[in-house]
């Protein structure tokens, strides 16, 4: 990274996000000593001025994910076949990428022929008939995809666990979470099998994982990145598809390869004035930042958590920015209220689809506890209630 893409990416950094994860706090299995260290955009590099090929960082990715995942479980498909016939039919892969090593989420992310698993024993056998619109720009912009991370069941909660794939544990502590519900691709980046991995968010899916791994995460805007086919919307709007990264011009980075409207799309996100690899490498000038360190909720805050907040909002006032404490008012139960309709209507939608595909019923013998409750409540709520 860049020194003025270092000085301007600080807002983000001052959230604790480092540009790349020190050798010597690196946890171990990691495929970074091959890559040196570098994020994905800087791998690319590696492999575009042939410092390293394709299929050496592919090797690298594959072997690390063998070491690491069997302790962390971060992988619900490996796709390695798939990965090496890809390089081996072009072992010289072109766009920003070049062959980069790279996972996608295995909850409403398809590869046409290969299974889905949304991390429910329902879909256990499911297979795609085609191939999500973030994948065909992923591959396109070069990335090379060798797996499938883990999810809880439809994403549902904070952790990532299920009766289909197991718990996935956090690289830097096994006996903690890695988050959810994109903990699987948040677990092998920490572990930095990956310097990046695509993630999903509906109400905080990319986020929890990415403070619970120390990496920088962004829940980008609706109608901002493709979600079909062949849905394409999920939750109302609330769903969103990115990643997490360890830098911050990775997500930058990503956000140009895949940003743009889609075929049948519901809405899409107003045009930026320039790449984000060009925004996040110019002056930001100086903000006005919001200060809100007292949860709507009114949930207890933990110390270090505080402390952690303190501390960013210092570095910004060095850095020149105004910062200001700040509790807009909400109406949090009934935004919670809404939120719930609309999730558990969808869950309950795609829960009855599938199991009336299956012919079977949904109980506990077919879903998880939290999906059951989630089902049943959808159920009752009515078109109105929803409009």
């Amino acid at each position: 990274m860049s020194d003025p893409t270092r000085r301007s990416a600080a807002l983000l950094i001052a959230a604790g996000v480092a540009a790349a994860t020190p050798a010597a706090s690196r946890p171990r299995g990691s495929a970074a000593d091959l890559f040196d260290g570098a994020d994905l955009t800087g791998l690319a590099k590696l492999i575009r001025t042939r410092k390293i090929s394709a299929r050496e960082a592919l090797d690298a990715a594959i072997s690390a994910c063998e070491r690491t995942n069997p302790e962390l479980n971060f992988i619900a498909q490996p796709l390695y076949d798939r990965a090496r016939r890809q390089l081996e039919a072009n072992p010289r892969p072109t766009g920003p990428f070049a062959g980069a090593p790279f996972l996608v989420k295995d909850l409403n992310t398809h590869i046409a022929g290969e299974r889905t698993g949304q991390g429910s024993r329902l879909y256990a056998d499911y297979r795609a008939s085609a191939t999500s619109e973030i994948v065909r720009r992923y591959e396109a912009a070069g990335l090379t995809i060798f797996g499938k991370t883990t999810s809880p069941e439809f994403g549902l909660t904070g952790t990532t666990e299920s009766k289909a794939t197991g718990l996935t544990r956090n690289p830097w502590n096994r006996a903690r979470s890695s988050g959810g519900s994109s903990g699987g691709a948040a677990a092998a980046v920490a572990a930095r099998v990956v310097p990046a991995a695509h993630a999903t968010d509906g109400g905080g899916s990319i986020r929890i994982p990415a403070s619970c791994c120390g990496l920088f995460g962004l829940k980008p805007s609706r109608g901002r990145t493709p979600m079909g086919p062949p849905r394409t919307e999920g939750w109302g709007g609330l769903s969103a598809h990115h990643a997490v990264t360890v830098s911050v011009r990775d997500s930058a980075a990503l956000l140009d390869a895949v940003a743009g409207p889609e075929p049948g799309g519901r809405y899409a996100a107003p045009t930026p004035t320039r790449s984000y690899v060009e925004e996040v490498s110019r002056p930001p000038g100086k903000l006005r930042v919001a200060l809100w360190a007292t949860p709507p909720t009114g949930t207890p805050i933990a110390a270090e958590c505080r402390a952690a907040v303190d501390s960013a909002a210092r570095l910004l006032q060095n850095l020149g920015h105004v910062v200001e404490d700040a509790a807009p008012p909400l109406d949090f139960p009934a935004i919670g209220r809404a939120s719930f309709v609309m999730i558990a209507s969808s869950v309950a939608a795609d829960v009855e689809d599938r199991a009336a595909e299956l012919g079977v019923r949904a109980d506990l013998d077919s879903v998880e506890r939290v999906t059951l409750a989630f089902h049943d409540q959808g159920l009752t709520f009515k078109a109105t209630d929803w409009a």
